[in-house]
Order: structure tokens, then sequence, then C-alpha cells
């Protein structure tokens, strides 16, 4: 419970990190961050939280922790009460990242297959000068592998799924976000990229 996920903003609302809900309740009880509710965005300090807790219609709602006097609310979202700056991080190039940004789906027949049956797929190819980039870098099924061979997607008349793009994600690569979790942090992180369309 206490590694559980907590979405970190800034004084600016802007999210910047994913912390543990552990350090998030440190950060919240030394009065470094506060607690962003998620249906009307209140802040609550470490006691206004505490209080919070108490009401018993929260239980039914919400993860908590018990200690020997209380049981306390786990936050999903926290705003930091001092820092006002943003990290910008890069994420890496490499077949782990690839396979989470295309979440083991073959890009242009659609398919989702175990890591196994995939490769990856330069979409122009290197003998024509294709690069090792976020842009030329897709996952393709074995089939679809075989059937572009050596061609341009247009030139093998096979359309992709997505245009590839290099991934925002936070600074957590490759984060599982629960169901309940992803309707709050929504508000704060856009994550349409992951439906990233090709325009035409």
């Amino acid at each position: 419970m206490l590694n559980g996920d907590v979405l970190v903003l800034n004084r600016s609302w802007i999210a910047v990190n994913i912390t543990t809900v552990k350090r998030a309740m440190v950060l919240l009880f030394q009065g470094h961050a506060c607690v962003v509710h998620p249906k009307d965005y209140t802040l609550y300090d470490f006691n206004s939280w505490c209080e919070l807790s108490q009401q018993r219609e929260q239980f039914c709602k919400g993860r908590y922790i018990v200690t020997p006097s209380i049981k306390i609310l786990l936050p999903d979202v926290i705003l930091l009460t001092v820092y006002n700056g943003f990290v910008f991080r890069e994420v890496r190039l490499c077949r782990k990242n690839i396979f989470e940004r295309d979440r083991c789906q073959c890009q242009y027949c659609g398919k989702v297959l175990p890591k196994h049956e995939l490769t990856i797929d330069h979409v122009i190819p290197r003998s024509r000068g294709g690069e090792d980039t976020w842009e030329n870098l897709v996952l393709a099924c074995l089939s679809c592998n075989l059937r572009k061979g050596n061609l341009t997607p247009d030139e093998a008349q096979m359309s992709l799924l997505r245009k590839p793009i290099a991934p925002k994600w936070l600074p957590k690569l490759g984060i599982r976000v629960r169901k309940e979790q992803l309707s709050t942090w929504q508000k704060f992180v856009d994550f349409a990229y992951w439906h990233t369309e090709i325009s035409e």
C-alpha cells in the first residue's frame, strides 16, 4: 500500500513527478505538500486531511492506512507548496520502451501479441537511410515484417495504425495506472498521446 503511486504537482498545478504513497505522506506531514481532493480540488494539509479521513463515507471510496489512533486516506494527487519548477525528461529510446509505447501491438495489422512474436521494424528501412529514432521504429508481427520486407509502408501498401512519435510519458516510465487513479490523474495529465493517429 505504501509503495502505491501518487501524482505530484508543482505550485502551478503541473504534473512533475510520480512518487510513492510513503514519500507523499512524508511530504504532507512535513508541510511541503497538500493533498488535492479529487472532486472539488480543495487543498488539505496533513491535519485537515486526517480530519477528512475520519468521515465514514470516505472509506467506501478510497484506500487508507491504519495508525494506532486513526485511519488516514491515501492521496492520489498532492500539490507541492514550495517547488514551482518543471523537470523535462527525455524518454530513452530502447527496446523495452518501444514495446511500452506500442503496447505490444503490431502497428500494421493491429494484433496484440506476446513479445516473442513481435519484432521492431524500421518504417524507412535501414538499407535506405532509415535511422534508429522514435519516429522510424515500430512493433510489427512476424508476418507483417516479412510482408513489408525492405519496402516503405506506402510501397508495401501497409498503413500504420498510429504515427510513431517519441512518447511523453510521466517521469516513471511504463507505469500502470489504476482505473480510479486514471480519472483523478487525467485532470492534470494529458493521456491523449496514447491515441495519436496518423494525420493525413
